[in-house]
């Protein structure tokens, strides 16, 4: 099961979300793929996000059941999730200081995939503060994607943070992995403890 949850100003509609749901469709596992739109506040992002977790988790042995796959700010509320459920996650170019780097982006923006607005509110940046881990438990639940390419986030503080963890550090691409297409065999791989030449 993965529940993949987007970045800032993203949505359902970004192509790394989009690419997931095909290949997990194509491996008849629709039904165990949710990605839903965040709402602009973490602490309601984070409701809804752990409300559909608990619900793929329902009658799970092992949370690892699970896998949180989150981009960008999406890494960071994967990590808050994974601390809490003990599911698995991966991290593609993760939000390390998400309340630091947000703090900057108080006021209106528009959504990069409907150009709807929405306004990113003071507040917003101590509900991140609430939800920073301080410490990762268990590294071998987590996979990180990060690329030195990342024009937006700093990539070796993603190393560092996710330091004894499975790492995958590509060299050059971007902040959105555009190249993902690549790495997303590995990622599945992972998410759904199968080798990845698996069919599954």
């Amino acid at each position: 099961m993965i529940l993949y949850l987007h970045g800032f100003r993203s949505s359902p509609a970004s192509f790394k979300a989009r690419m997931m749901a095909d290949a997990m469709a194509a491996r008849g596992l629709a039904g165990d793929w949710a990605c839903p739109q965040l709402p602009a506040s973490p602490r309601q992002a984070i409701d809804l996000a752990l409300r559909i977790a608990s619900q793929q988790l329902a009658g799970a042995a092992d949370p690892r059941a699970l896998t949180v796959i989150g981009s960008s700010l999406g890494g960071f509320y994967a990590t808050w999730l994974a601390e809490q459920l003990g599911c698995k996650a991966v991290l593609l170019n993760p939000a390390v200081e998400a309340a630091r780097d947000l703090a900057t982006q108080v006021g209106e923006h528009r959504m990069y995939h409907s150009d709807a607005p929405f306004m990113f509110l003071p507040e917003y940046v101590a509900e991140l503060s609430a939800l920073h881990v301080s410490r990762i438990s268990q590294p071998e639940r987590y996979f990180l994607v990060a690329a030195t390419g990342d024009e937006v986030l700093d990539w070796r503080e993603m190393r560092d943070r996710y330091a004894g963890c499975r790492q995958r550090i590509v060299q050059g691409s971007d902040h959105g992995l555009s190249d993902f297409a690549d790495w997303m065999p590995e990622v599945l791989a992972f998410a759904l403890g199968a080798t990845p030449t698996d069919p599954r």
